[in-house]
């Protein structure tokens, strides 16, 4: 089988999977034992209105209706319209989404330069001091609480010594430029707003280094098992017989097979960034998928979460469909049937 015919199977099964999701979490979200109506009117409103309202959002018609309703309006491209926003759902997700593919972006990228060279040092160097400060650094990585790290960068660089911004995307006193694409750096940029592009940036180095510091303790054990493991087979100790330097039995022969797992690591990882990390957006007060999402399941936002749901299937699909293309360039020999 080749990649054309691959990847369009894949993207047939991934067309199921979207179904499959849809088909779940409309099911889930419609048994909670709750009025989304009456929380976002509250206790104290006519039920008059309530039922009026109910009728028209399509709330009070039978199960099995709205479901069919949802999926002809989904196969129209209309999401819906969010009960809490009063807005289409693709409108907030394209509002909400560029600002959380910017925090997952740049937090990727924190991670793989700190991960990768971390991992790759810390296998070559095993069982030695280097290795165990490694091993140290992806332990603290991957159990230190991502909420306690951003209150306690946000206390020292912004609170006590004021170096860097404070929480959200822009300072007040910065307008915004023009939305082209929502993405801040890129439309400051087109704009030639220089003054917004580098506070954006400068914004964003706190909570990037805040997701970027527990993906790169991920990345940096998975790279250094993977090239413990390739540097104990038999065609690298065979390159080293022949008389090779060790930066080129490292970089050539054995580093591209060893980062076969990153990449799957590395792929997860954006797909999990880009759904929305709800603590740090929280608190860096960043308004991103994740507090979008959040909220819309606060006050049963069924369109809202529904959609917000879609967007991480997809998101999680395509991830793993590059993953397994990118498998084919780091090593020849595999091949997809």
């Amino acid at each position: 089988m080749d990649l054309k015919t691959y990847i369009l199977r894949r993207i047939i099964l991934m067309i199921f999977v979207v179904w499959g999701v849809l088909t779940l979490t409309f099911i889930i979200s419609h048994m909670i034992p709750a009025d989304p109506i009456g929380a976002i009117l509250g206790p104290q409103a006519p039920p008059e209105l309530v039922e009026k309202i109910r009728h028209e959002w399509g709330l009070d018609k039978p199960l099995y209706q709205q479901y069919i309703d949802y999926i002809i309006n989904f196969l129209k491209g209309d999401l819906g319209k969010s009960i809490r926003t009063n807005k289409p759902v693709s409108y907030d997700l394209m509002k909400f989404f560029p600002a959380t593919i910017e925090l997952a972006t740049f937090s990727l990228i924190i991670a793989i330069i700190i991960g990768i060279p971390i991992g790759i040092i810390s296998g070559v160097k095993k069982d030695t001091m280097i290795d165990h400060i490694s091993r140290l650094f992806a332990l603290s990585g991957v159990s230190t609480p991502v909420f306690w790290l951003g209150l306690v960068l946000l206390y020292i660089f912004y609170y006590m010594l004021g170096i860097l911004p404070g929480p959200g995307r822009l300072d007040s006193s910065i307008s915004a430029p023009p939305r082209i694409t929502g993405l801040l750096l890129i439309d400051s940029l087109v704009t030639g707003r220089f003054d917004a592009f580098t506070n954006a940036l400068l914004h964003l180095v706190m909570p990037s280094f805040v997701l970027g510091f527990y993906s790169a303790a991920s990345i940096a054990r998975i790279t250094r098992a993977s090239l413990l493991e390739v540097l104990s087979k038999d065609y690298i100790r065979t390159a080293r017989s022949k008389g090779l330097k060790e930066r080129i039995v490292i970089f050539r022969h054995a580093l591209r097979n060893a980062l076969i797992p990153t990449v799957t690591v590395i792929g997860l990882t954006y797909g999990s960034l880009l759904e929305g990390a709800v603590l740090t957006e929280t608190i860096f007060a960043w308004p991103g998928l994740g507090r979008y999402s959040s909220q819309a399941c606060l006050y049963m936002d069924f369109m809202a979460v529904m959609g917000s749901v879609l967007l991480i299937a997809l998101i999680y699909s395509i991830a793993n469909l590059i993953v397994d293309i990118a498998y084919a360039f780091l090593d020849p020999r595999i091949r997809y049937g």
